[in-house]
């Protein structure tokens, strides 16, 4: 695969009196483009830099879904506050994101995704203004992560990862509202595993299930998160957010049991959307409204494992 680079623009702005840089990139996986932000502040010595791996669903570089309202903003806000500590940032569209794109994604499968951000640290590896890269992976990009580490990655950084496969995950959530339709999830889940089709798909399981979404679907059911993490033997932090209505407690105690050299922390206050909140209602309200603050709690236990 070739990566394509295109520089557009270089935009200096102040924050707090600090100079940042911005810089827009579109980075290529053969037909299908990756743009994306790298953000730092200006120093006049080598930075780390963090590149940020996003979850599942059609993510931008901001932390924002088109077409189903989330408007969270959250990877922007955290790119900010870690520009603030010192730490350049490197955030780009998922390929699911971009128009483009959309025509091209045919067949998809989750290997996909792990190539795509080695085109991202394949591009940087050698960038003379930094002196180390870490990724950080959120929810799904937590094993994208795992799966995506090369020799130049000095340490990584999961939040929000599931702590075990998806089909798993998928079934112990549709358990809680009707375990009739999650004995259905199985049975359509084993089918795809050992078929690689679902010849006929509940209509309840249709979103799902749908014919375009099945080759993803099986490449990821196969992937297990804590079998993954006990081969990396570069430094870990997991972190998860109390509040978090996604990816429980449970999921971050299997990875750290797994890891267990592993940095880890439970953030209290803090959501999937890596936002502080404090009732029900505002966890909701914090994926569609950028207005919400990120986790302070969140900015430090990174700055301190990239900075130690």
């Amino acid at each position: 695969m070739k990566s394509l680079i295109l520089l557009f623009a270089l935009l200096p702005f102040v924050v707090l009196s600090q100079k940042i840089t911005e810089e827009e990139f579109t980075l290529k996986n053969g037909e299908i483009v990756l743009p994306g932000t790298l953000s730092m502040p200006e120093s006049p010595t080598k930075l780390p830099l963090v590149i940020f791996i996003h979850g599942s669903g059609n993510v931008d570089r901001n932390g924002n879904q088109a077409g189903v309202g989330i408007n969270a903003n959250y990877i922007k806000a955290l790119s900010d506050s870690l520009n603030k500590k010192g730490i350049a940032f490197y955030r780009y569209d998922k390929r699911t994101a971009t128009l483009s794109n959309l025509d091209k994604l045919g067949g998809i499968t989750f290997t996909k995704l792990i190539d795509d951000a080695k085109i991202v640290i394949d591009h940087f590896k050698n960038d003379p203004r930094f002196n180390s890269l870490f990724l950080i992976g959120h929810s799904q990009g937590s094993l994208v992560g795992m799966l995506s580490i090369t020799p130049e990655i000095k340490g990584f950084i999961s939040i929000a990862g599931p702590g075990q496969s998806i089909d798993n995950t998928i079934m112990e959530q549709l358990h809680q509202q009707n375990p009739d339709l999650a004995k259905l999830a199985g049975e359509h889940f084993a089918e795809l595993k050992t078929t690689d089709t679902i010849v006929s798909v509940h209509p309840f399981l249709m979103q799902l299930f749908k014919p375009q979404n099945q080759s993803f679907i099986k490449s990821w059911i196969v992937l297990d998160p804590v079998a993954e993490i006990k081969k990396i033997n570069i430094p870990i932090l997991l972190l998860n957010g109390e509040e978090d209505l996604q990816v429980t407690e449970k999921d971050f105690q299997r990875l750290q049991e797994a890891q267990p050299n592993a940095k880890g922390e439970l953030i209290p206050h803090m959501n999937h959307v890596l936002k502080d909140v404090y009732s029900t209602s505002d966890n909701q309200k914090s994926y569609f409204q950028e207005n919400f603050p990120l986790s302070n709690k969140l900015v430090d236990l990174i700055t301190a494992f990239i900075n130690p």
